[in-house]
């Protein structure tokens, strides 16, 4: 599965678990650690829990592991790192706080919407 394709799956699979603002950085060229953020955003500790463990569970369904997970037992900003695909999962206000799109603004930015 490529890059691209799997932070695709990763944006549908968090609108499953009704994710907002959803955004796909496209930093290749960019950076050299991955190629693509996902973005996503949630309302409560237990919204962002259930986004986290959804996207894991589904993934490793199709045999697609998980490299390493940070912040599962602060809940405001969970970290999925699937090597060319790094998931970052905010509360609002961490979100607001960090501001990951301004940091990375030479990044292809796509919003992804629920239809």
């Amino acid at each position: 599965m490529t890059s691209k394709a799997l932070a695709t799956n990763i944006a549908s699979l968090a609108l499953e678990k009704k994710g907002k603002q959803i955004m796909l950085l496209d930093i290749t060229g960019i950076a050299s650690f991955t190629d693509l953020f996902v973005i996503i955003s949630g309302d409560s500790d237990i919204h962002l829990k259930a986004i986290a463990d959804h996207i894991e569970k589904e993934l490793k369904k199709k045999k697609i592991k998980i490299y390493h997970k940070e912040g599962y037992q602060s809940l405001q900003w969970i970290l999925l790192d699937y090597v060319d695909v790094i998931v970052h999962i905010f509360n609002k206000r961490t979100r607001e706080h960090y501001g990951i799109e301004r940091l990375w603004g030479d990044a292809k930015i796509k919003m992804i919407e629920d239809k």
